[in-house]
Formats: C-alpha cells, structure tokens, sequence
C-alpha cells in the first residue's frame, strides 16, 4: 500500500488540506467550511472526509502537518488568557515603558499608547540579580517566588511568564523558579524567557515570553485534544505545526513555544513558493498570497527565505527569527469608498465573510474588490466549482451608485480605478520587502497564488516591471502544499557581546557548542536521522555605538581567527547592501544563533498526468472582459486549467479557471504549463 502525508491549513473562513501520495507525487485537495468556535472539528470532519473519498486507510497516513492561527488569532483579538508576570526587583514596570518610539502616523499628536496584555498590577518583583555576564549578584529570595506563586493561584491566574534580568547568561534563577512555582502551583503554565527568547534587551525578551504565556494555554488545549482526537480515528501519525520561521516542530516543542507558531499559514504559503520556484528553475523569487482580507509577501533569495528579528505581532514586537512577511490589507473582500475630500480609495475595511461581497448576494452593499472584478468580467458568474454563483448587476450598480456616480464616471472606469489602487498598495508591499532591503524586484520573478493572486499578479508585475509570474496548479490551497515541503527548523540564540579588540574567541566556540547541543538534542527528540540533521552558525554583528544589529551566517564551520575575520567582512558587505555603505569602524559580535534543520523526505508533487491532449480541449469559450491596454472590453478567450496539458502555450489576452482560482493573462503577455503544472507568464 501506498504511503501518504497530509498539509492541513485552517484559515478563518476555509480548512484548506492537501493530501499527497509519497509513492506517485499525486495531490487529492478538499476545502471545507471552518469551524471557529473549536478549530479541531473541522480540521478533523475533513481529513476523514476526505480519506474516506479517496479510500485510503489512517494507517497509511504517515505524517501530518499543519498551519494554524490559533495563536495569531488570540494575540490580534485580544483572547488569550490572563497572565501574571515575575520580574526582577526594580522591573515592575518593564512593559510599561516599552519603546520610546510609536506607530508612523499622519497626525502623532492623536496617538495613544497601547494597552499593555498584562497591566502593572499583574506584574510582581523578586529580589535576585544577574549581572549582564552571567554573575549572580544577588540571591535568588525563594520565599518571595513561593508567596508570588500563591498569589497568582489565589487569584486564578494559570499562566506565568517569568522574566528576570540577563537570564539569557545565566537560566539558573529562571529555571529555580520553575522549580518552586510548579511545588506551590501545580498546573500552572511556565513561560520562562530563558527558553522562549534569550537575548538581550529586557523589554523586548520580557513582551515575547508574556505573549507567549498569553497564549499557552488555549494552543496547548488545542493541540492536545486534536492530537487525541487523530488517536481516537486510528492515525498515529506525527502531527507536526509550522513554525514562523518556515520550518515545522513536533506538538510538545509547539505547546511550549506556541509563540513561535504566531505566522503559521503564511509562512506555509511561502514554502509552497520556493518549492514552486525550485521546480520552474527560477532562483530568486517574491511570494505574492492575496485572499480575501490580506495580501502577504515575502522575498526568496537563492532559494533561501529572508528573515526578520523584528516582527510585529499587533502592537507588540517579537524578536524571534521569523520570515520577512509583509502583510497589508488588500484583498478581495476590501471595501472602496470615497473619502470626504472625495478621493477614491479601498480598504482597510473589509466586507468579510459576512455579509461579503455585494456579488455574494449575502446583504453586503459596498462595494468590494471582487466587485470590482467581477464588473470587468475577469471573474466568471459562477465560482468554486459551480457552487457559487454571483450578481455581476449587483456588483455593477454598487459601483454606479457609491463610487461612479459621485466622481462622475463611467462604471467600468470607476471598477479598472478600484483594481489600479489595490494593486499600487500591493506594489508598495512588495518594495517594503525588496527595495526597502536593498534588493532590485525586476531581478526575481512573482510567484502568485490566493484565491485572488493570480488575478492581480501581471497587473502588479508589470508597474514593478518584473518581467517573470508563476501561478501554482491550485493557487487556493498553495499554503496548504506548502506545508508538505517543509522541514524540521528551530533556532537557537544566546546574547555573548564581545567588543574588539578583545574578542573571546574561545568563549564564542563555547557558546556555539552549547547551543548546538541544545540543537541535536531537539533534533533527537524529534527523531531526526543524524545523516539528516544540518546545523548552522550565525550571529547579529553591529559597529560601535548602533542600536541595532545585522544578522549574518558564520564563515567556517568554527569559530576562531580566520572564521571572526570573514564574517567580519560579510557584515561589512551585508551593511552595504542593506543600507548604500558601510563603515570604517570597530565592529561588535551581540548575539551568536543556530539554526537546527531535520531534513524529511522528499514529499513534492509529481508531474501532470501525460494523458492530457493539449489546451484547445480545455478552451470553454470566450468573455468579454476589461483591460487597461485595449481601453475597453475585449474578446477574451476563457480555458478550463485543469485540462491544459504541459507544454500548452496560451497568448493574452486570457483567463485560465479552475475550481480555486482564477489565472488573468493580461493582453502582451502570454503563459506557457509546465511539466508540474504550473502557469509560467511573460511579456511577449
């Protein structure tokens, strides 16, 4: 019997799940309805749907892997739970000074600070001290953590974060701590800052290990039950969950870090991208995942994703390393409307699911991007699979009456004004994550999936002048397959600042050593091959007197005179790079990271079926659809996708439609199928 693994991504209208054949390559897809109120019922109600369908049995499942926005949700809605914090003596009010900085606003003056996820109330001191090099200083005064403990207990309080001055050198006090409050608590949920973030800078370690405990309890519930849930169906699979940083981890690590789960699905999305890129021979390239409320890209370099240690999870930041995403609020469901000054201008509001759409017929009457869309005939009347069927005269009139006739526009000029202006939002998304860090667009190619992506990348493409867009066999559940291609990856961070001429290069090698431990034990525990496991060097170098650190990998395989030297450079050339110069100055080593990789086997999807003939079997007809170029409709030839055989060759102007997505060709470009199925577009 066949081998099989699933990629489940459960979004918050659709559970998105792929499952894959490891024998043949070949995917079987299913999208079912959401279940908000318990994720778990949907995730599990489709997977046995969809086994059942396909007739395999749950012993042949042999891993699963999931996205989710449990943690996302919790931390963006503000429903986690009620978290105590533990700080050091004279601390107490860490979160509430955060950052002298604010949210780049057109008027500061009307700027008002966030409220904090735990207030100073809920904050207590103890009385203990570690110097920034590791020396105790002061006692640990375990009767204070004893008395602290009673008190969150009294008070119902669940979850700890504990966060003590420079543990990231010395974890001694943390982990006593630990001790004690789980004698004088038990049950209670440990967020210890030693273990969720190690680095230096209090506030920014002490936010991220509150969030995490803000969260710990409702992700670790969640995986638990869906863990004994998959048991009970007769699946032993491992369930492994997507990390930020593009890697996944084993349920235990993910219930104590669920932090580190916070961009789960889109994170998949960017995997699906490189895998993607990787088979259509293109190296470098730019994740464009546009949906129904946002729109998140990435940029992949060498087929390598970009990094950030300087995230934001809603108002808060987040220091762990996470992928470069930069997500705004563009998608299908993005309402247009006219300012008071009467500009034309779409979103941030959006229609949502409910009511949605003017052209879902479900109460909503602004008008959307879809509508927008929809108007111009570059959506059919009927959508996901025939199931849906839309209201173009609704859609069209929304428009007439709240945006054209006010402007004194035609309707189809008003509808092509809508698309132009969410498409310059998202242009400015991706130069975010390209220009903005020294990288030129028109050297990578757009990789677009989403329900919405592949309808809006050429359009897009073209005014960034890229010159190269691929659209994925089933741009609607890419993340999904995303998931399926993804390896084991944690990382690992200690802050050791050295400062020349003095380094401590055996002190560095030290460090290393350490956290590669820590790293082949993870890696162990998660049942990794040895031959499988990859560990990397990296560090965070900064010139005197910055504020701030550039991340680079180290060169050589240790650390010592030569090693320093050339990652030295590489931070010079790094600077560069990012910034237009570098600087004839000391430099400092901050932080030293690994990064640990368990390589699985290799889960891609196969090539297309050879049986199918050609596309003029897949030509469906043509519409007469709306494009900038021709001023005006234009007869528009519309093929079912599904039926395009590799190596067919279509000429834009035209419009590829499956089940999931709909693909635009915009007129002077043309698309060639690939082998895998993969929609390759360029100018003519």
């Amino acid at each position: 019997m066949d081998d099989f693994a699933l990629g489940i991504d459960v979004g918050g209208t659709f559970t998105d799940i792929v499952l894959l054949n490891l024998s043949t390559g070949h995917c079987r897809l299913l999208k079912t309805r959401s279940t908000p109120d318990d994720p778990s019922r949907g995730f599990v109600s489709g997977v046995s749907s969809l086994l059942e369908e396909e007739g395999v049995t749950c012993s042949q499942v042999q891993r699963i892997y999931h996205g989710t926005t449990i943690a996302t949700n919790a931390i963006l809605e503000e429903k986690g739970t009620d978290v105590g914090v533990l700080v050091s003596e004279g601390f107490k009010y860490v979160l509430e000074i955060g950052r002298h900085n604010m949210a780049r606003m057109a008027n500061p003056h009307v700027w008002v600070k966030p409220e904090r996820p735990v207030p100073p109330e809920g904050v207590l001191e103890i009385p203990e001290r570690t110097a920034y090099d590791g020396t105790v200083v002061g006692a640990l005064d375990e009767e204070a953590v004893i008395g602290a403990a009673a008190h969150f207990r009294k008070e119902g309080i669940e979850s700890i974060a504990v966060a003590l001055t420079h543990s990231y050198a010395n974890p001694e006090h943390e982990q006593r701590v630990r001790e004690l409050v789980s004698e004088a608590f038990p049950g209670a949920h440990l967020s210890l800052s030693s273990e969720v973030l190690p680095v230096f800078r209090e506030y920014e370690r002490t936010i991220t290990t509150v969030l995490n405990a803000y969260v710990m309890p409702r992700v670790s519930y969640y995986i638990e039950n869906l863990d004994r849930e998959l048991r009970e169906m007769g699946i032993d699979a491992p369930l492994l969950i997507m990390k930020s940083n593009g890697g996944v981890i084993g349920t235990d690590t993910a219930a104590r870090q669920p932090v580190h789960t916070a961009l789960s699905g889109p994170a998949a999305g960017v995997m699906a991208a490189i895998d993607v890129a990787g088979k259509t021979g293109v190296p470098d390239c730019i994740s464009f995942d546009m949906g129904g409320t946002s729109t998140d890209v990435s940029l992949v370099s060498g087929r390598t994703p970009t990094t950030t240690l300087n995230a934001q999870l809603g108002a808060w930041p987040v220091q762990l390393p996470m992928l470069d995403i930069a997500t705004i609020g563009a998608g299908g469901g993005r309402v247009a409307w006219l300012t008071a000054a009467g500009n034309l201008s779409v979103g941030p509001r959006s229609a949502g699911a409910a009511p949605g759409p003017v052209c879902y017929g479900t109460g909503g009457t602004e008008p959307t991007v879809t509508d927008a869309n929809l108007a111009l005939g570059r959506i059919d009347k009927k959508i996901a699979g025939g199931t849906l069927t839309l209201d173009s005269e609704a859609a069209r009139e929304s428009i007439r009456n709240r945006i054209a006739a006010p402007l004194g526009l035609d309707v189809n000029l008003a509808a092509q004004g809508i698309l132009q202006i969410v498409n310059n939002n998202m242009v400015g998304a991706i130069r975010n994550v390209s220009v903005e860090r020294g990288y030129d667009p028109r050297d990578f190619a757009l990789v677009a999936f989403g329900g919405a992506g592949p309808m809006h990348a050429v359009a897009v493409a073209r005014l960034l002048g890229m010159t190269t867009v691929i659209a994925p066999p089933n741009p609607g559940v890419a993340s999904a397959y995303g998931l399926l291609v993804s390896d084991f990856k944690n990382d690992y961070a200690r802050t050791s600042v050295q400062k020349p001429p003095d380094y401590d290069i055996g002190g560095m090698q030290g460090v290393y050593r350490d956290l590669e431990a820590e790293a082949t034990r993870w890696l162990d525990s998660e049942a990794v091959p040895t031959d499988r496991q990859e560990l990397t060097r990296s560090a965070d170098l900064r010139y005197a007197h910055q504020g701030f650190e550039v991340t680079v990998e180290l060169a050589g395989s240790r650390m010592d005179e030569d090693s320093l030297d050339a990652t030295i450079q590489r931070f010079h050339q790094e600077h560069h790079r990012l910034f237009g110069f570098s600087l004839d100055q000391p430099v400092e080593l901050v932080t030293l990271r690994v990064t640990a990789r368990g390589h699985l086997e290799s889960a891609g999807r196969a090539a297309y079926s050879p049986d199918l003939t050609g596309y003029p079997d897949a030509l469906r007809g043509e519409r007469q659809v709306f494009f900038d170029d021709a001023g005006g409709f234009e007869a528009c030839n519309i093929y079912l996708r599904d039926l395009l055989a590799p190596g067919s060759a279509i000429e834009g102007p035209a419009i590829l439609e499956n089940s999931d997505s709909t693909v635009v060709i915009e007129p002077g470009w043309a698309a060639r199928i690939d082998e895998f199925g993969n929609c390759i577009m360029r100018p003519v």
